[in-house]
């Protein structure tokens, strides 16, 4: 339920929007310094905010200032004013400081919903447009705002610059050719090309013309000398995508191609010089491989000057929605649909479902989701997940096991004496005496020692 903070004295106008905005959780406020402090607590994207606030209740000076504290500790935050019934000055001059709309007593509990929850839209669309823009980390094409995203950034923002080979390692799906590109991007190469090769996709006999390509007459059907993708990456940068599935017959020339900068085509005697900067990627585990010795240790070294781990979709939090709303935005273009979001039973399976395929199996799932919705909302039903062991905990209920676990710790420790255990937790033993009482942990008090 979403939270309206109320900043009004008139005890009788508290209990009437009490009773008529049953769809939201109202917070109460009697004056500006209760106002800002309730703000602070439960940081509501909506208020609504009564000018004539005590030690003014006549003018509305106190309730203009206590708009301008709103809107300067929450600045997107929706405030509507409430006036008399000719106060037009000062609802104006509200308007101009920043607050959202304003409203006229008396009150009319039909009107009041309305304009709450239209204000509630805007903060929602203005919340999710803010997430979108702030989501394309870097100006790329890496969505998500999680830590373990934005560490694997600033590692690519520390390498871009350099020439060092680097190895990605991800899971399959989770963006390793999008991390590559980003590094190009971002490297004195940008205007160079970018190459890209999947080992794994192209037969092994044919992967070694595909990488140094082949003279003419090399091999029947060779009827004209043909540049591999080490050559037509030339001054820019090589992505080897899958190396762990390269064969070991290639890996040797692999590895001095590396080493030396140098290559010979298929059928040739020539040694051709090129100036390629080297990724490599895969899902494979190359230090397993190594040690089965279906991988050459040397040229596991060699690639692996500088070690990025790709996190996977899963270990992203809500960089998942963040995700599915960009994926959306472009599905819709692509399909001239015209599907809005998500509902909150689809968005809390999405949160909750493994994504083995990370985010390639997102995208088939929102593609076919946006194509047969029959409705303005995904549901969970369209996405084909299910939401059993969503549930999430309030922050309320988190903190509640976590101070009653530091509570009854820190009591084993101080064997039994509260005074003891108060200080260890640093806080006042009347502060301690309400936290039992609070969380009713009786028992401590019961057995309370004066060791």
């Amino acid at each position: 339920m979403k939270t309206v903070l109320v900043i009004e004295d008139d005890i009788g106008i508290q209990k009437q929007l009490k009773w008529s905005l049953t769809d939201y959780e109202l917070v109460f406020a009697q004056d500006r310094s209760s106002a800002l402090t309730q703000l602070r607590r439960y940081e509501p994207d909506v208020v609504t905010l009564d000018l004539g606030l005590p030690p003014d209740p006549a003018n509305a000076s106190e309730g203009l200032a206590c708009l301008n504290d709103i809107l300067s500790l929450q600045p997107e935050c929706k405030v509507i004013v409430i006036t008399g019934n000719t106060d037009n000055e000062h609802a104006l001059k509200a308007i101009a400081l920043g607050a959202y709309d304003y409203y006229q007593k008396p009150v009319d509990a039909d009107v009041l919903n309305i304009i709450i929850a239209r204000a509630f839209k805007i903060s929602d669309l203005e919340a999710e447009n803010r997430a979108l823009k702030s989501a394309n980390v870097g100006n790329t094409d890496i969505i998500g705002n999680s830590e373990s995203i934005l560490k694997a950034y600033r590692t690519v923002e520390k390498i871009a610059p350099t020439e060092i080979t680097t190895l990605l390692l991800g899971e399959s799906g989770t963006g390793k050719e999008v991390f590559a590109r980003a590094i190009h991007r971002q490297s004195p190469r940008v205007n160079k090309p970018f190459v890209a090769i999947n080992c794994a996709s192209i037969p092994e006999n044919l992967l070694e013309s595909e990488l140094f390509g082949y003279e003419k007459g090399a091999f029947t059907g060779a009827n004209k000398t043909t540049l591999g993708k080490i050559e037509c990456a030339n001054g820019g940068t090589l992505l080897l995508d899958e190396i762990g599935d390269m064969p070991l017959s290639l890996q040797a020339k692999m590895l001095r191609f590396l080493q030396e900068r140098v290559i010979e085509r298929v059928g040739g005697r020539q040694e051709l010089e090129v100036d390629v900067r080297v990724i490599c990627a895969t899902h494979r585990n190359l230090a397993e491989m190594v040690a089965e010795q279906s991988f050459r240790e040397d040229l596991y070294y060699r690639i692996s000057e500088i070690t990025l781990n790709i996190p996977s979709l899963r270990q992203r939090g809500h960089d998942i929605v963040i995700i599915g709303k960009a994926l959306l935005h472009k599905f819709n273009q692509e399909f001239n649909t015209q599907v809005q979001g998500f509902t909150d039973s689809a968005m809390q399976s999405m949160l909750h479902y493994a994504w083995p395929g990370n985010i390639r199996e997102l995208q088939n799932k929102l593609k076919s989701a946006v194509i047969l919705a029959d409705s303005k909302y995904i549901t969970e039903e369209d996405l084909g997940l299910s939401a059993r062991n969503a549930k999430v905990d309030t922050l309320r209920k988190v903190r509640e096991v976590a101070e009653t676990q530091a509570i009854r710790h820190a009591y084993t420790l101080a064997t039994g004496n509260l005074s003891k255990t108060a200080d260890s937790l640093g806080i006042t033993r009347p502060t301690l005496y309400a936290l039992i009482d609070k969380y009713r942990l009786h028992d401590l008090r019961n057995t309370e020692t004066e060791n």
